[in-house]
């Protein structure tokens, strides 16, 4: 299975969650590259559509490699066997969070001085353009369940083999739409998996508030 873009994959992933439409439903888009994914699901269910903030902590020295994540409302998850394995101290991990912070109050700035949307009683899903470690999607689901999720769903149009049993520690259900034998990147299954930009996320979000609201 290969995705046009984000917004395809958006448009796809809507489609394998159309059997919520019309209950109470949230969607959240993880900044910035789950945001255009999630903004056509959002428009599907006739849901409201928010961001929500998390960031990856980066190895030192490998910053690609996650050692854990930070959300909105001072989440934290830490990748034991990372840590473990790379002799990471609490002060290193505390350190790459502080570095983090000014990022995760930028993303929280896409609401444009908006509030953010209630998820108490609500089913909430958390919608990223793909799964690789899952240190920010367990983040995001941890987030949205400490803002009163009753249920949470994590939504993405690619993830890797045996993704699913660490997640439903923290999500009610998971999907995927390709999980693919040799997973190497979440970009190996777009066409186009350019970086997302601000503006493209403020678009998104607009675009989608817009035709909800009409």
């Amino acid at each position: 299975m290969t995705f046009a873009n984000r917004t395809d994959a958006g448009r796809r992933l809507a489609e394998r969650l159309a059997p919520l439409h019309g209950t109470p439903v949230v969607v959240l888009g993880l900044p910035r590259g789950g945001v255009p994914v999630a903004a056509p699901v959002a428009v599907a269910l006739e849901a409201p559509l928010d961001v929500l903030p998390v960031r990856k902590l980066g190895v030192p020295w490998q910053p690609e490699l996650a050692m854990g994540a930070i959300a909105e409302g001072g989440v934290r998850v830490v990748e034991a066997e990372v840590v473990a394995r790379g002799g990471l101290t609490d002060a290193a991990i505390d350190a790459a969070a502080e570095r983090e912070a000014p990022a995760l109050a930028r993303e929280a700035a896409y609401r444009g001085g908006r509030p953010a949307v209630p998820l108490e009683g609500k089913t909430v899903v958390v919608v990223d353009d793909g799964l690789a470690t899952g240190s920010t999607a367990r983040a995001a689901c941890l987030a949205a369940r400490a803002r009163g999720a009753e249920r949470v769903v994590l939504a993405v149009p690619v993830a890797p083999p045996h993704w699913a049993w660490p997640m439903h520690e923290v999500a009610d259900e998971c999907i995927a739409l390709h999980v693919p034998s040799h997973f190497r990147a979440v970009g190996q299954d777009y066409d186009d998996f350019s970086p997302t930009t601000d503006a493209e996320v403020l678009a998104a979000l607009d675009e989608a508030r817009a035709e909800l609201e009409s």
